[in-house]
């Protein structure tokens, strides 16, 4: 695997090194040993996956807080995706900020997303579907999130938002969201 810092401290895209002939491609998604050796979660809780059939649906901006703030490597299995992760690490110097990776299929890259960080994305074909490895259990009661289209975080969602959940359109703007870490 080879691990590309990302512009927010701790966030990484990881490549996958696939070993491939006439029959396809083999390639590892973890290892524990080359995550350690860069101080990231070297073990997983939960494995999820998401899929949304719309191109356009938007996913996001959610996190979890403490005890159950957890870590996320994500992965694209069918489709692309625009994926998005803010800083919400109190005292971080990228606190607010934002960054994105596109996720392909065809590509195989990941994100490594911090605990600290909210998640999101955006479908860029129909059919997307993610798989997501955590790093802690999903707790209702220490689930939070914002504002997709908040101004002071100013993320540039690459098209037309066409689908988009209730509760998602609600989130609060950072600026009413308590620091996580």
């Amino acid at each position: 695997m080879k691990f590309t810092p990302l512009r927010l401290e701790g966030a990484y895209q990881v490549d996958l090194d696939r070993l491939g002939d006439s029959r396809g491609f083999f390639a590892r998604l973890f290892c524990r040993e080359e995550f350690g050796r860069l101080g990231l979660s070297e073990a997983w809780s939960q494995c999820n996956v998401s899929h949304s059939a719309e191109m356009g649906t938007l996913r996001g901006m959610h996190f979890q807080r403490p005890p159950n703030a957890d870590a996320k490597l994500v992965k694209c299995m069918q489709g692309a995706v625009f994926d998005v992760i803010i800083d919400l690490r109190r005292g971080s110097t990228t606190y607010g900020h934002w960054t994105s990776v596109t996720l392909t299929a065809e590509g195989g890259e990941m994100i490594y997303i911090p605990a600290g960080f909210a998640h999101g994305f955006q479908t860029l074909t129909p059919q997307a579907e993610l798989l997501y490895f955590h790093s802690d259990h999903y707790s209702p009661e220490h689930e939070g999130g914002l504002h997709y289209g908040d101004a002071d975080v100013g993320i540039a969602w690459p098209l037309e938002i066409t689908n988009l959940s209730e509760r998602d359109k609600n989130l609060p703007p950072l600026k009413k969201v308590e620091p996580i870490l």
